[in-house]
Order: C-alpha cells, then sequence, then structure tokens
C-alpha cells in the first residue's frame, strides 16, 4: 500500500498589477491622436490625410506604368512603315492610255486607275443610278470625268475582280460572279456595294 502525503502551500493568484507602470507610447502616436479622450470622428480628417498621400504616390507610377504599356501595344497595332511609306503615292494619268486600266498598290489594297473613253463616260451618265443595288450617279463617283479610281477589292468577300471585263465593261470578279460598270458600280451579282473611290487630290 502507497501513502502520499502532501505539503500544505498556499497558491497566492494576483488579480490586479498595480505596482506596474504603464508605457507610455505618446512618443509613437501621430500630433492629431495624442488626446487620448479625444472622440475619433475629431480627428479623422488627419488621420486620413496620410493614407491619401499614400494612395496618390502609389497611383502615379502606377498611371505612368499603364500609359506606357498602352503606347507599347497600340504601336504593335499600327501599321507597318512600309506600308505607312504607300499611304500615299503619286500616279501619272499621261502614262495611262485611254480606254486601258492600270493597278498599282496602296494600303496593301490593288488601285485601279481607269482611263476612260468619252463612249464609257456617256453611257454611265446615261444610267439611271435609282435603278442601282448601291445608287450613286457617275459625277459622284470621279473628279474628272475621263479617269475612274478605284479600290481593287470585290465588296463581296474580297477578291480582286478582272478589268474590262463582265457584261457592262468595266470589272468581272471571278470569284462569285459579281460584275461591276465602267464607273465601278454593282450592276450584277452577290456583291451588295459599289467600288470604294478613296479619297484622292
Amino acid at each position: 500500500v502507497l501513502g502520499q502525503k502532501a505539503v500544505p502551500v498556499c497558491s497566492q493568484i494576483r488579480l490586479a498589477h498595480t505596482d506596474m507602470e504603464v508605457p507610455d507610447f505618446t512618443y509613437y502616436r501621430r500630433s492629431s491622436t495624442k488626446d487620448s479622450t479625444a472622440k475619433n470622428r475629431e480627428s479623422h480628417a488627419n488621420r486620413n490625410g496620410f493614407a491619401y498621400l499614400m494612395t496618390a504616390g502609389a497611383a502615379i507610377p502606377s498611371v505612368y506604368g499603364a500609359t506606357k504599356f498602352v503606347n507599347v501595344f497600340i504601336s504593335n497595332l499600327s501599321p507597318s512603315r512600309d506600308v505607312l511609306a504607300m499611304a500615299k503615292i503619286e500616279v501619272k494619268l499621261s502614262d495611262i492610255p485611254e480606254g486601258k486600266n492600270m493597278t498599282f498598290k496602296w494600303r496593301g489594297k490593288p488601285l485601279f486607275v481607269r482611263h476612260r473613253t468619252s463612249a464609257e463616260i456617256d453611257t454611265e451618265n446615261k444610267v439611271d443610278a435609282t435603278s442601282l443595288r448601291d445608287p450613286q450617279t457617275d459625277e459622284e463617283r470621279v473628279k474628272d470625268p475621263k479617269f475612274l479610281i478605284v479600290i481593287g477589292v470585290c465588296t463581296h468577300l474580297g477578291c480582286v475582280p478582272i478589268a474590262n471585263a463582265g457584261q457592262f465593261g468595266g470589272y468581272y470578279c471571278p470569284c462569285h460572279g459579281s460584275h461591276y460598270d465602267a464607273s465601278g458600280r454593282i450592276r450584277k451579282g452577290p456583291a451588295p456595294l459599289n467600288l470604294e473611290v478613296p479619297e484622292y487630290e
């Protein structure tokens, strides 16, 4: 039989530490909050001023970085230098024989320049524009009646039409059979619009 004996000991539990000094954190507090008795709303503006300043300081380099990124991104989408070099071309109209069509490369697209005959001009002027799918008079499409300048891209699916071909003696698209007259207007076939007339001088 084992026996245990315990020595009676009093255990003291301190519920209050009145003999310890509370550290003074005044040095670390903001000047606007040193008064511990002041209400929170009284120092709200001063305390948030620092936060606003830090936010603005972080926003400035962020905006600058975003601007640089957008500039680089847009520059990559811009046309290449060789395309920009072809953005403006000069064509000597006197070199184009009457009744013939010459093709030039402009902004990566074929450009048709046609020296029209008097008969072609008369024929196109007599066409009733109201009967056309894309109503335009011949005068609206040319500056000088002798020369027709259009972009050589079919308005149906982007094929390149053949000059001096088709039922109307203008242009013919071999891909799906669109017929254009000597004014570049759609007369027959699936193309919805006339050949585009670019801005020129």
